[in-house]
């Protein structure tokens, strides 16, 4: 396990070249990635979230693409299309390794729409016919604060298909200066070489599954979602699919951590990134919070009334 938790290491080291100071959010990310799950990033424009994407792509080795998303973006443009003359499937944008959907909430809910069946079952049909797309396939979209101009929300179901979302938030004091000083010399994002291809990404996915998971904390898993369905802070709680999520990015988080088994803390954590998106608060947050941030309250005080039974 010694030789995938240094495969971890240097890929962490190599995004952090660039994403200077976000360690954590860089490591929940790549349990993401190794756990075949999507990422949602939003926060405030300009605080790095399309270069961590980009990070990520020029670290590994395999095909990227990358998807401005609009207002007058069509679902072909993100599918693709059958030429009328030729008959010949053109492939979209999506048919790649890693794909990133910038600003995914500046499109139109049509548009948005055309990734459910990508992130969902690794294919797209178009004209009838069924597309498989590539392995490793992983999207990750940024979006800006629902409470932004010129933005749609995403459908339920859209954001049920991001396993984890998460914010970067500002840089302090002393990694901005950092980050003014590295730039003004040279990007360096230009300077980034890959450190492991579309195979050695595949190793590290498949070591994710030999990651131990007691019954117990399957069980603890469970309850943390169930416990959003049964709280009165909440009008909709998460999915059955958030449970498959949580367990699974457990099971990776364990991994980046340099553990082969899961513990309680996994859990309990990563429930905060994986749980929020998926829920409908009960009643409107509060003066000076957002509804990502009175989501996310609701989601901290449930799971804290939520106790580990050990045996």
């Amino acid at each position: 396990m010694n030789e995938l938790f240094d495969l971890v290491d240097a890929l962490a080291a190599n995004i952090s070249r660039v994403v200077v100071g976000k360690d954590s959010v860089i490591r929940l990310v790549l349990a993401a990635l190794l756990s075949r799950g999507h990422v949602l990033l939003e926060d405030k424009p300009g605080v790095g979230k399309t270069m961590l994407a980009r990070a990520l792509a020029a670290s590994v080795a395999c095909t990227f693409k990358r998807i401005q998303c609009t207002p007058d973006l069509l679902p072909v443009d993100v599918t693709g299309y059958v030429d009328v003359r030729s008959g010949e499937f053109k492939r979209g944008p999506v048919f790649a390794n890693i794909v990133l959907a910038d600003e995914i909430n500046r499109a139109t809910p049509r548009t948005q729409s055309a990734l459910l069946e990508a992130m969902g079952e690794q294919q797209v049909s178009v004209d009838g016919a069924t597309h498989v797309l590539d392995d490793p396939f992983f999207v990750i979209a940024t979006q800006n604060p629902v409470e932004h101009r010129g933005v749609n929300d995403l459908p339920e179901a859209q954001l049920d298909r991001f396993q984890i979302m998460v914010s970067l938030g500002y840089a302090d004091a002393a990694q901005e200066k950092r980050l003014v000083l590295e730039r003004q010399r040279s990007d360096p994002l230009d300077a980034l070489t890959p450190v492991m291809d579309a195979a050695g990404l595949r190793r590290l996915m498949s070591a994710v599954q030999q990651v131990r998971v007691a019954d117990e904390l399957v069980d603890y898993g469970v309850a943390l979602v169930r416990a959003t369905r049964a709280s009165n802070l909440l009008e909709i709680g998460a999915s059955t699919r958030s449970t498959l999520q949580l367990v699974r990015l457990a099971q990776s988080h364990a991994l980046v951590s340099h553990r082969a088994y899961v513990i309680p803390d996994d859990l309990k954590t990563l429930a905060q990134h994986v749980l929020p998106h998926r829920v409908t608060p009960a009643s409107a947050p509060g003066d000076g919070m957002s509804l990502t941030q009175w989501k996310q309250e609701c989601v901290r005080s449930i799971i804290a009334e939520v106790r580990f039974q050990n045996g």
